[in-house]
């Protein structure tokens, strides 16, 4: 490694729902290497630390990375946290109510055991940045735009660790679908993000665990006239019991409807319908890339669920696309597999941003 460029041990974390995942990596210049990763359960960030702590052996790393969300309108890249960064995450929340707050919490309990090394937030959004304007620009009145309103996109991480993890074998029309619990499809150019299915916020796109994706907007209206509901009743409605939750009524855990679907119709249906969505959003990226050259699955479900992979795929089977063999000319589509590395994405852009590179 360069001697003027001496590596960082980077510690990454990456909140979920109800864990936190952390990795800690020795970052240089020219590579990026895992030296150990965990997910630890808890409420209290303090008691999430300390088993931390406990894994990292007494090591101290020289620089914390934190997985952000949505950064607005104005923060895309990697950035140090200070005090107007954190003022412009808190503004941020109102366009990820679901991940904002509980990132902010998170970095101030890491400032708090770590207040002596640099902070560096990584966005969801910025493998996003320079989408077309074709694919950015929402279709309601320009005015709006100023305000910030626009496509994001999100999982950016992801697909960023999906392009590094290709390398030489990155095709020039590649289509990641990235399915968990929170899920979406990314339409990827040379390396770069032309398309994507989330939206303003992580809420929009094909359908996930407990959110709705892309919903007539009429719908909401018909919730706010005939129903009384105000906007917190429809946040939690579409954000937190609709998607899988809501058509089964049983789950939004794939797992647990795979067990179910012999004898319960609603989580068949609702394997069904998550399936159908994620074919018909990697059929709208091809619009949007004038074909695919591959289609990577990667995340919980993406990398794990032979079934869902199947289902998709063979919704797909027209375009050339064959689950059980690579591309042999004639028009396949290749299907890979591939982690979602994201610990190692945002180790990257804490070096990169630390360095000025």
């Amino acid at each position: 490694m360069s001697a003027a460029l001496p590596p960082l041990g980077i510690l990454t974390l990456n909140e979920g729902s109800s864990s936190l995942k952390f990795g800690f990596y020795e970052a240089g210049p020219d590579r990026i290497e895992a030296r150990m990763s965990g997910e630890v359960e808890g409420s209290q960030p303090a008691d999430m630390f300390d088993r931390i702590d406990t894994a990292l052996g007494g090591v101290r790393p020289d620089a914390i990375g934190h997985r952000i969300v949505h950064g607005g309108p104005d923060l895309f890249g990697p950035v140090r946290i200070d005090a107007d960064v954190l003022a412009r995450l808190d503004r941020a929340t109102a366009f990820a109510p679901l991940h904002g707050p509980a990132a902010l919490s998170l970095i101030q309990a890491a400032q708090a055991r770590y207040p002596d090394v640099p902070h560096v937030a990584c966005f969801d959004t910025g493998f996003h940045e320079g989408l077309e304007q074709v694919a950015a620009v929402l279709p309601i009145p320009k005015a709006l735009r100023g305000e910030g309103v626009r496509r994001y996109g999100f999982h950016g991480l992801s697909c960023q660790s999906i392009v590094d993890q290709l390398g030489t074998d990155l095709p020039e029309r590649l289509i990641i679908a990235h399915l968990g619990s929170g899920a979406s499809v990314t339409a990827v150019r040379a390396g770069q993000s032309i398309d994507t299915s989330m939206g303003l916020t992580p809420s929009g796109g094909i359908v996930m665990a407990t959110r709705a994706g892309d919903l007539d907007p009429g719908l909401l209206l018909y919730f706010l006239r005939e129903r009384g509901m105000d906007a917190a009743a429809i946040e939690d409605m579409v954000d937190r019991r609709s998607g899988l939750l809501g058509i089964s009524a049983l789950s939004g855990d794939i797992r647990r409807l795979h067990a179910a679907a012999a004898t319960d119709v609603d989580a068949a249906l609702a394997i069904a319908i998550f399936c159908r969505s994620v074919a018909k959003q990697i059929a709208a990226m091809m619009a949007s890339l004038g074909g695919a050259d591959m289609i990577v699955f990667t995340g919980g479900i993406g990398e794990n669920d032979a079934v869902v992979r199947s289902a998709i795929c063979d919704d797909l089977v027209w375009a050339g696309v064959r689950l059980e063999r690579a591309a042999t000319g004639g028009g396949d589509i290749t299907v890979r597999i591939l982690p979602s590395q994201e610990g190692a994405a945002i180790a990257r852009g804490v070096f990169a941003c630390l360095h000025g590179r």
